[in-house]
């Protein structure tokens, strides 16, 4: 997501261990201590962080929901952070393997941005309309369709307890919102009114309209009579005495007290400690300390320029005569690219593109996830708040499959160019996140931790990479799939200069919905929700094209210090091998890689 990060369901950046899992480790590590210690920090993460256990398939803890916002809690996750902090501190790397040394700096480097982080006191912005918002997890969880299993009764009344804990947390948020009143640590008054009718949805009295009920439509056959009444009866009490209150005065706080009290701007830089705060998320989201936001402007007027020439070029090889805005009007208007006529022909589409591309990955890749891979809609409730199809991440343990979701609230709507399908499935599906996320969750190497680790930089700059592929993998050769390529690239390319445009007062929410509308084929309700979403998320937009530039330039520098023996494929193999890392990690692990491929 939800408003889960990406929408490929990472809730957060918790890791578990769990007992049975570590019985399931296949090789002896070389160094003991140092795999105990990763092992026992996935361990006790779990406890900070069970949502995201219950999302990686581990189900010890499917009864809790912590009430993260309090200062015990964030003083229990400081202690935790330093313990493992002041552990690390006393190996020796060089005594250490590569990976090992990896791991060590992966989890070191965590470690110090969470600590960070706690400093800054997000808790006073508990939640937004798109991330960090457990109370649209909460939805998704309860839904009978997301991670929270509904298979035994037993896993009925873990549900029922999260309910209940629910409604502390969001007596506690309230309670954050308002000390962020106090210290101008406060949402934009246009996020605010996008979270309103969100707690109101949720807080539906209508047994047959609210999706907390949704379980109890779904009961396994295997239920007694006797088990149904009695789970009925507990989520009616539930759900009536602590979860529907909990989001009246979540809607009710909100609407009568917060947006009054929001920020006008659209910025962090209007906030007391603004620049402080923006100048952590660059770092988080490009896991860069070299790039400062000045720099990062430049990068995307340099994109944003490079990319529109390359626009013009598809317009002229199409014999469009007139403008490039003429031209984005075109291809957002003209029937030709609205060809649906149900959802089923949208994923037939997506199910197209799939089957084309299959024989071009072997060369490639030298290797594809064993995790299973399904296209499907998304279900009603969610469609009208997604923007566009998105990866949920699967499960190989459980044989969940990851899932390319495509929201189709009206088929005749979806435009094959504006999304650029084929580039869409490039990234979403295959062989970006399905093949980065399900590789790195089965790579038995990898300490435990890391499997399930999501740093944006390199998720995100390496599905972004992998639309770079596209003509390799059988794709883009129609001209307008191309151009609508070119119009995801410079999409990613635009967030750079509106990111930082709006964060630092360069730009105005208006004035970077304009830049939007000027440089790519996006409607401006589309443009809107885009601005909003930088605006909630701050920093993270930054990862793509930081991310798919670093692996591009890598790839460069590679291929002419090898030469004839650069192989692709290798190459892609030492980066999804290696696990998900900071980029400056990631370099120092390829030069490795390429100085083992010189010496053979």
């Amino acid at each position: 997501m939800k408003r889960f990060k990406k929408r490929i369901y990472f809730f957060g950046a918790a890791l578990l261990l769990c007992s049975f899992t570590i019985n399931q480790l296949r090789a002896q590590p070389k160094n003991a201590s140092l795999h105990q210690l990763f092992n026992a920090f996935y361990e006790e993460q779990c406890l900070f962080n069970p949502l995201q256990a219950t999302a990686d398939g581990y189900h010890q803890f499917d009864d809790l929901l912590p009430n993260d916002g309090t200062l015990e809690f964030i003083q229990s996750k400081k202690n935790f952070y330093n313990k493992y902090l002041k552990a690390l501190q006393k190996f020796d790397k060089e005594a250490l393997n590569e990976t090992e040394r990896i791991s060590l700096d992966v989890l070191t480097y965590t470690l110090n941005m969470e600590l960070e982080g706690l400093s800054l006191h997000l808790e006073y912005m508990p939640f937004n309309q798109f991330v960090a918002n457990t109370p649209s997890d909460m939805a998704q969880f309860g839904s009978g369709e997301g991670p929270q299993p509904f298979l035994t009764k037993q896993d009925y009344e873990k549900w029922s307890k999260r309910m209940v804990a629910f409604k502390d947390w969001a007596d506690t948020a309230i309670t954050n919102f308002e000390k962020g009143v106090q210290t101008n640590t406060v949402l934009p008054k246009a996020l605010v009114v996008k979270m309103i009718p969100q707690m109101e949805a949720l807080a539906e009295k209508d047994t047959s309209k609210n999706i907390f009920y949704q379980p109890l439509k779904m009961f396994p056959e295997t239920f007694s009579h006797a088990d149904k009444e009695q789970i009925t009866a507990l989520y009616h009490q539930i759900i009536s005495t602590y979860l529907l209150p909990a989001y009246e005065e979540l809607a009710d706080y909100l609407k009568n007290r917060y947006v009054k009290v929001a920020q006008d701007k659209a910025g962090l830089f209007a906030l007391s400690e603004g620049n402080r705060l923006y100048d952590y998320f660059i770092r988080k989201y490009t896991t860069s300390k070299h790039l400062s936001a000045g720099a990062i402007y430049k990068i995307g007027l340099e994109e944003v320029a490079r990319i529109t020439a390359e626009m013009e070029a598809i317009k002229a090889k199409t014999k469009f005569t007139g403008t490039l805005a003429d031209y984005f009007r075109f291809l957002r208007t003209d029937p030709r690219f609205t060809p649906f006529k149900t959802p089923e022909d949208v994923l037939s589409a997506y199910r197209s593109i799939y089957k084309k591309i299959q024989p071009h990955l072997n060369q490639l890749f030298e290797q594809q996830p064993q995790t299973p891979f399904v296209i499907k809609r998304v279900a009603p409730f969610q469609e009208a708040s997604q923007g566009g199809p998105f990866y949920v991440k699967g499960n190989l343990t459980e044989n969940k499959p990851g899932v390319f979701y495509v929201p189709i609230p009206d088929a005749h709507k979806v435009n094959t160019v504006f999304y650029g399908m084929e580039a869409t499935f490039i990234h979403e599906a295959i062989p970006g996140h399905h093949f980065q996320i399900a590789l790195q969750q089965e790579q038995k190497g990898l300490p435990l931790f890391r499997r399930q680790d999501a740093q944006y930089a390199f998720m995100e700059g390496w599905a972004l990479y992998c639309e770079s592929l596209g003509e390799q993998l059988g794709c883009y050769t129609d001209s307008y799939q191309k151009m609508g390529a070119l119009n995801n690239e410079i999409h990613r390319a635009i967030r750079l200069v509106v990111d930082v445009g709006i964060h630092t007062g360069k730009m105005t929410q208006e004035e970077a919905v304009r830049y939007m509308m000027k440089h790519e084929s996006i409607s401006e309700a589309i443009a809107v929700a885009e601005i909003e979403r930088y605006m909630a998320w701050p920093g993270q937009a930054l990862s793509y094209k930081i991310g798919e530039l670093t692996l591009k330039r890598l790839r460069k520098k590679y291929a002419e210090q090898l030469g004839t023996k650069f192989n692709i494929a290798h190459f892609h193999q030492a980066i999804l091998s290696g696990g998900i890392m900071p980029l400056d990690v990631l370099e120092n692990h390829l030069d490795q890689w390429v100085q083992n491929q010189t010496s053979h």
